[in-house]
């Protein structure tokens, strides 16, 4: 099979994957940063109403689902700049979190997910045992 390359078809693939399409809206701002025993994950969502928002955890990924649907009713658009439609973002949680303890918050247009860090992964001190194999006293640290 021969294939000719076309520079711009690789530059409207590159454009799509950033800004999105009318079909597949590009993909949601995040920050993300640990306060303490805590992971904080902030997604920009401006205009979309809470109840479209939707966060499942399988396994170890965490998907964040948002719908700002198509303005219907309008006689003439002057300008369409807002991307529209379902967004979506994946995010992959090692296995230090939590994933029964997470908690979100949707205020002012950003979607606040709290990931909380589990037990096991937290530090701890160890006892050590000091003596002979016959006498054995805990050092207390």
């Amino acid at each position: 099979m021969l294939m000719r390359t076309d520079p711009f078809r690789e530059l409207d693939r590159l454009t799509q994957q950033v800004f999105g399409t009318a079909a597949r809206p590009a993909g949601m701002p995040m920050d993300a940063w640990r306060e303490g025993d805590t992971f904080v994950v902030e997604l920009d969502l401006p205009g979309v109403e809470p109840g479209s928002i939707d966060i499942d955890v399988e396994r170890n990924v965490l998907t964040v689902r948002a719908d700002r649907p198509a303005r219907e009713g309008i006689e003439e658009l002057i300008a369409a700049e807002r991307p529209r439609g379902v967004f979506s973002r994946q995010l992959i949680l090692g296995d230090t979190l939590d994933t029964e303890g997470v908690q979100a918050r949707y205020a002012d247009g950003v979607l606040r997910v709290t990931i909380p860090v589990a037990e096991k992964a937290k530090p701890r001190k160890v006892e050590i045992v000091h003596g002979t194999r016959d006498e054995s006293r805990a050092i207390s640290a």
